[in-house]
């Protein structure tokens, strides 16, 4: 059995303006449909994530369970498994790969629940960091498709904040010798180990590094941590495809699109789903003060921040006990109400 299904997609037209011949949409799922078709929870990825990385929270007694739900993840385009640079043909291939933006996924998602499942309407859009940018889009372009929305450390527009934080990633990587000025001749080993290590100091707070929460996780140093954790991480990754990641969000915002044409205000106000809004309470970039502003523009949100010294990673504690409690009972709340 493979790892995951595709859906193609014929002549997919991105909201920049061109067309991929053939777009692939890769995804995974877990549990059952039921015969109402009313257990659909849509479960997107993150920045530099493919659904292995993220599906750590399902199970009977995880975050979202598979015994009671029917959970997909749609593997955002640029990842590597859906269309992205490392997998496009030409004349998509090397430096001329196209923008991808979250109309572009959550189109292709939109076409996989009807097209495939027969979903019209979701019981829950969950995600975490960029997969929660999606579910956040699902509220404004489809608000009658979802009833509940859980926006984990994450934002409704790119803040200039986080754009600071995404030029300085896309500056390091592309210091690489291996940098033509539109693309790598070779893999740019030394510009992933300064982008993981630049990371690394936005991801976790000053309180994690402070009480070297990283100890405690089995690292012997914080030199040890930044070469085996972060450096590691996107190690194995393909530097376009991180590049490509990215641009989506640099340029994610829920207004930027013909419905809404840039009125952030509209669009928040559109949502109909019972929001949960949680960033961390010490996140770096996706700031709890930003979450709390675009949270009073959604009329059925809720705010509720993680109190956590694990920074933006609070989002997904794979590592955090503690935190992991915290999610698991705010999202059966949320899906209870």
């Amino acid at each position: 059995m493979p790892e995951y299904d595709i859906l193609t997609l014929p002549n997919f037209r991105l909201q920049r303006g061109l067309t991929l011949p053939e777009a692939r949409l890769a995804y995974k799922t877990y549990g059952s449909l039921n015969s109402a078709k009313s257990n659909a929870i849509l479960y997107p990825t993150s920045y530099g994530a493919q659904h292995p990385d993220i599906d750590w929270l399902i199970g009977p007694d995880g975050i979202l369970d598979p015994t009671r739900y029917f959970i997909i993840i749609p593997n955002m385009f640029g990842n590597g498994l859906s269309s992205s640079p490392s997998n496009l043909s030409e004349p998509f291939g090397g430096g001329r790969y196209p923008v991808f933006t979250h109309v572009d996924n959550v189109t292709a998602q939109r076409r996989l629940l009807t097209e495939v499942f027969g979903i019209e309407q979701l019981a829950l859009a969950y995600g975490w960091s960029m997969g929660a940018q999606q579910a956040l889009h699902w509220g404004a372009l489809y608000p009658e498709s979802v009833q509940r929305i859980a926006a984990v450390c994450s934002s409704a527009r790119t803040s200039p904040h986080n754009l600071v934080f995404l030029e300085g990633l896309q500056g390091a990587l592309t210091a690489d010798p291996a940098w033509t000025g539109d693309r790598f001749t070779a893999r740019p080993e030394r510009g992933l180990r300064a982008f993981g290590r630049i990371y690394a100091g936005w991801a976790l707070s000053q309180a994690f590094y402070r009480q070297h929460l990283y100890l405690e996780l089995g690292y012997s140093s914080l030199e040890d941590f930044l070469i085996r954790d972060w450096e590691a991480s996107f190690l194995r990754r393909d530097a376009n495809n991180l590049l490509s990641m990215l641009e989506t969000w640099k340029q994610s915002d829920i207004s930027d699109n013909d419905r809404y044409g840039g009125d952030l205000n509209a669009a928040l106000g559109a949502i109909q789903a019972k929001t949960l809004v949680m960033p961390a309470s010490t996140d770096l970039y996706f700031t709890a003060e930003d979450s709390q502003a675009e949270a009073r523009l959604i009329p059925q949100a809720q705010f509720r921040p993680i109190p956590s010294a694990w920074g933006h990673r609070a989002g997904n504690p794979s590592r955090s006990p503690v935190d992991q409690q915290f999610l698991k009972t705010a999202i059966a709340e949320l899906l209870s109400a």
